[in-house]
């Protein structure tokens, strides 16, 4: 049985886990993917303090380092199903496999929102793609469309502006929601082309994404040839496998108190995942250590 079982090697599961062995723990961190979470998918990180600037696979490649350092057990797997009986936490992982723990942290983070129309189930990860830094180089000198004006979308739009012929935008908003640097960054090219309040009604195609079908207020219909498509319109909580214990609100987002701790004692989250303000990367790794520290006075009460 291990004392404190981590789901998800974001950057906060990596600082959870890490605080954990240091504070002498038989700890084990679970991810189903690469480590980093969210940040691989990132071309560059700016406001990540003692890094100016790192990309995001490389802050990710850092911070599991320092668990492999540290040599912390990591389990390479999906897990399934969360139980808890007699205050014991057991994770069933995709392999069959039951594992136990005192206690458990959850960083299972979060997962990019889909927009729900006409064509887009089709076209998935054949022309539609959520990661910039993924699947920008197959569209090197191509025409892409970025759906969204938030942080993510414009800073992945510039990143795709760099090697794509154009890059149109289509944001259901009056301007982008970014913050200013990343939309100045933006503007500094000149193969930049928006739609504003306009909304996506269908992706078009045979066997290839050939168009996207958007509609602006005044209810005209406007079709933008493209060759790939890139979405960034939010991101919802990867919650399902603990939607049963009742520790989540409406919108799936883990609720925790100050400790981190969830209404079951010995549960705690931390991350994009749980109910919070801000999601950075800086605040996840603060949560990953209060978790931890969570659990560690939770461990000496029992």
């Amino acid at each position: 049985m291990y004392d404190v079982i981590v789901i998800g090697a974001g950057p906060a599961g990596m600082t959870a886990a890490i605080y954990a062995k240091r504070s002498n723990l038989k700890v084990l961190l679970v991810e189903k993917g690469a480590p980093g979470g969210q940040v691989v998918s990132t071309k560059e990180v700016e406001n990540y303090p003692g890094f100016m600037p790192i990309t995001g696979p490389d802050l990710s490649l850092n911070m599991f380092n320092h668990v492999m350092e540290l040599e912390i057990e990591t389990e390479f797997n999906e897990v399934v199903k969360v139980e808890v009986k007699d205050n014991f936490k057991y994770v069933t992982l995709d392999d069959e496999r039951v594992l136990s723990a005192k206690a458990l942290i959850l960083a299972n983070g979060v997962v990019p929102r889909n927009l729900g129309v006409l064509g887009e189930d089709k076209f998935s990860m054949r022309g539609i793609s959520w990661c910039a830094i993924c699947d920008g180089p197959f569209y090197k000198g191509k025409d892409v469309v970025v759906i969204g004006g938030g942080n993510s979308a414009v800073e992945e739009g510039a990143f795709l502006a760099s090697i794509a012929n154009k890059v149109t935008f289509v944001q259901n908003l009056k301007d982008f929601t970014a913050a200013q640097a990343a939309i100045d960054n933006l503007k500094k090219f000149n193969n930049i082309d928006y739609h504003f309040e306009a909304v996506v009604t269908e992706f078009i195609g045979n066997e290839e994404l050939t168009h996207v079908k958007i509609k602006k207020p005044n209810n005209q219909e406007i079709l933008i040839k493209t060759d790939g498509v890139f979405e960034y319109i939010g991101l919802i909580p990867s919650s399902e496998i603990i939607s049963h214990l009742g520790i989540t609100n409406k919108y799936g987002y883990i609720v925790t108190d100050e400790a981190l701790q969830t209404n079951i004692p010995g549960i705690f989250a931390a991350g994009d995942v749980r109910e919070k303000e801000i999601r950075q990367i800086v605040t996840a790794t603060g949560d990953g250590a209060i978790a931890s520290q969570g659990v560690l006075k939770y461990l000496k009460g029992c």
